[in-house]
This record gives C-alpha cells, sequence and structure tokens, in this order.
C-alpha cells in the first residue's frame, strides 16, 4: 500500500513562491504516476498537475501553466511542486496522488481513477 505525504504549504503574500512535496513511501514498488490535485472552499477538486512515472511526461492546468513546475526524483522517493508567482485563486487545500495506469505511456491525466491519495497541505495566497 503506498503512502503519501504533502508537505511545505504555508501563507505566501500574491507573487510569492512555495514549494510543495510529496513523499511516498515507496515509487520503486510500481510504475506510479503522480499528480497534484487542489480544492478551494466551496469549489470542485479539480487537477493542477501530473507526471508520469519516468518524468519524461507531464501536464498542467491552464490556470498555472507556466508558473507551476512539477518534478520527481524516484530515488529520493519525491515530487515536488514548484509553484511561483502565486495568486489569492491559487489558495486551496493541494493534495497528491498515484496511480499505476499499467501501460507505458508517455502522458498522464487528470482523469485517471487516481487511487492513493495524501492528507493535503494547505495553501493560502493573501496580503
Amino acid at each position: 500500500q503506498l503512502q503519501l505525504v504533502e508537505s511545505g504549504g504555508g501563507l505566501v503574500q500574491p507573487g510569492g513562491s512555495l514549494r510543495l512535496s510529496c513523499a511516498a513511501s515507496d515509487f520503486t514498488s510500481g510504475d506510479y504516476a503522480v499528480s497534484w490535485f487542489r480544492q478551494a472552499p466551496g469549489k470542485e477538486r479539480e487537477g493542477v498537475s501530473c507526471i508520469t512515472s519516468n518524468g519524461r511526461g507531464t501536464a498542467y492546468a491552464d490556470s498555472v501553466r507556466g508558473r507551476f513546475t512539477i518534478s520527481r526524483d524516484n530515488a529520493k522517493n519525491l515530487v515536488v511542486l514548484q509553484m511561483n508567482m502565486l495568486q489569492p485563486t491559487d489558495t486551496a487545500i493541494y493534495y497528491c496522488a498515484a496511480y499505476t495506469p499499467g501501460w507505458g505511456t508517455g502522458r498522464c491525466f487528470f482523469s485517471w481513477p487516481w487511487n492513493y491519495w495524501g492528507q493535503g497541505t494547505q495553501v493560502t495566497v493573501s496580503s
């Protein structure tokens, strides 16, 4: 059973940066793609970014493309979401999730049935 733990959230002013980390118990136990989702109060959960198991494929929501960067280090069982130029609309609880698609693919999709989830980390962007 893969376990995921997020960290790095906090309070930041508009225009600032945060680095979220998703630490996994063991990525080597399977070909896990990893995603970041977020959920703001009163809104539905939305996909933010995802990365394939080998790190070669990534995807971003339109709202964060060009400001956020996802990366991973499988040797360290770590996925990082670097968030720059943060805006108040980025305020949400951020969750990382993992899924093994079962076939080789160079892409990842928010619509996959992500079945491993972390507990979330709060990001608040406010002056």
